[in-house]
């Protein structure tokens, strides 16, 4: 958020990576994001790439080149869009050069480096869009649109980034000649929920690179916003890496920091003239940070549904796990013994094999006890979403779990037919009907 706004940190440690192996520091670069000519629209809290307008395109870029030998970086970002299907979408690059405006989500072609495309529109009509998409380049190579980068692309995975109530979140490393790709889906607040995306062995890419945004529209038009771009150095332990201050030279500091004081002056002028304007409004919060609306209820309490749909098929997968484990077990113990057995006492080997096909027996009982406590734990769970509305079809996607689960055994019931209506006895229908002709003739002789 600090590189947005324009006030870069001081590098310091944040902690190790996987399994104590990475030591990872924030880096700076030196730099802010720079955007480059185009629609992008810089604020202080966020870049806005393009607009929801159609044929627009945008990037921001790092002043510096990147010197670090591996990294990682995570990117904060929105796609939101009025339609069901937006265009075109949003790329992450490293490059050895700056990728100028250009037809690659408005980015420049031929780059060398590679760019990480969140695609939002079906152009090859596979339907396997909005999707992410791996794509690394020499310098030399055409992007293919017509389909989609599918001919070109190193890894891809299907996610939907779109309207999500949360920003999404990705994570980028680069590490030994191996390129990571980690989402963070947007639908919980938790920054570290990130699920696997995409993975590229044995990829070289350039030692010296700039990182960058870019975002384009088409026919079709999303809002493209970039939220936070941090950028991290992995070392290995032992070595040392170079100290924040010989990275950035002392006359770009003091720019920096000049820039940063003359923003943060700007700010303070601008508190103070809203204050002076809107003295009433003082200390009291906004009526839409204190209500909310119908639809946003609604939608809090979809996501809140499927965050719980989600968690329980985590738990539901982690006992199944644990269940095939003490299954495989009692089988190895089961087959070792019997086999020690049979050899030892071949006399005995009928009594040895009915004792031990006695014990599997008693196994599978009890596997078929813990399968159906975890069939009744999510029927509780599914019970216990329907309440909210709109649950959409995740909670069809577990009741047929539920129903899939169920043992074979139990055949469906057809609803039995509602009591047949009671009819009037055809003497009661004749003196009605008579009833009611007396009746009009009366009335028309009176008329």
């Amino acid at each position: 958020d600090a590189a947005v706004a324009g006030k870069w940190p001081r590098s310091h440690p944040r902690g190790e990576g996987t399994c104590g192996l990475l030591v990872r520091r924030l880096r700076a670069l030196g730099t802010g994001l720079v955007a480059l000519p185009g629609n992008a629209i810089p604020s202080a809290d966020q870049i806005r790439i393009t607009t929801s307008l159609k044929s627009q395109k945008g990037s921001v870029w790092t002043k510096n080149k990147s010197v670090f030998e591996y990294w990682e970086v995570e990117v904060t970002f929105r796609v939101t869009g009025r339609g069901r299907i937006g265009a075109d979408g949003l790329a992450i690059w490293f490059t050895e050069e700056q990728g100028l405006e250009g037809p690659v989500f408005g980015a420049a072609d031929k780059w060398n480096g590679v760019g990480i495309f969140f695609d939002s529109f079906d152009n090859d009509a596979k339907k396997n869009n909005p999707g992410v998409i791996v794509v690394g380049n020499n310098g030399k190579l055409l992007y293919d649109h017509q389909n989609d980068g599918s001919t070109q692309a190193l890894a891809s995975c299907q996610r939907d980034f779109r309207n999500k109530p949360y920003p999404v979140r990705v994570k980028i490393t680069y590490y030994q000649k191996t390129l990571t790709v980690l989402i963070n889906n947007g639908f919980t607040p938790d920054k570290e929920d990130y699920e696997f995306c995409a993975k590229v062995e044995d990829m070289v890419l350039p030692s010296q690179g700039y990182f960058g945004v870019s975002a384009a529209t088409g026919g079709l038009a999303d809002d493209h916003d970039v939220l936070s771009f941090l950028t991290f150095q992995l070392t290995e332990p032992g070595k040392e890496a170079p100290t924040p201050d010989a990275e950035i030279p002392q006359k770009d500091k003091e720019k920096y920091q000049e820039e940063f004081e003359h923003f943060q002056q700007e700010l303070d002028k601008k508190k103070e003239e809203f204050q002076r304007e809107h003295p009433d409004v003082q200390g009291q919060p906004a009526a839409d940070d204190v209500f909310e609306t119908v639809s946003d209820r609604e939608l809090r309490q979809i996501f809140e549904g499927q965050n719980r749909i989600h968690l329980e098929i985590k738990q539901l997968n982690r006992q199944l796990d644990m269940i095939l484990d003490e299954q495989r077990k009692y089988v190895s113990a089961v087959t070792e013994e019997m086999a020690k057995r049979g050899a030892g006492f071949p006399g005995q080997q009928g009594q040895v094999s009915h004792q031990e096909i006695e014990t599997v027996v008693k196994t599978q009982e009890e596997v078929i006890r813990q399968v159906k406590e975890i069939r009744s734990s999510v029927t509780d769970a599914l019970r216990s979403i329907s309440g909210a509305q709109h649950a959409g079809p995740a909670g069809r996607d577990i009741e047929h779990l539920v129903q899939r689960n169920a043992p074979s055994s139990e055949k469906q019931k057809c609803p039995e037919l509602p009591p047949f209506p009671s009819c009037l006895s055809t003497t009661h229908f004749f003196i009605f009907v008579a009833v009611q002709t007396v009746l009009f003739i009366g009335y028309v002789m009176y008329r």
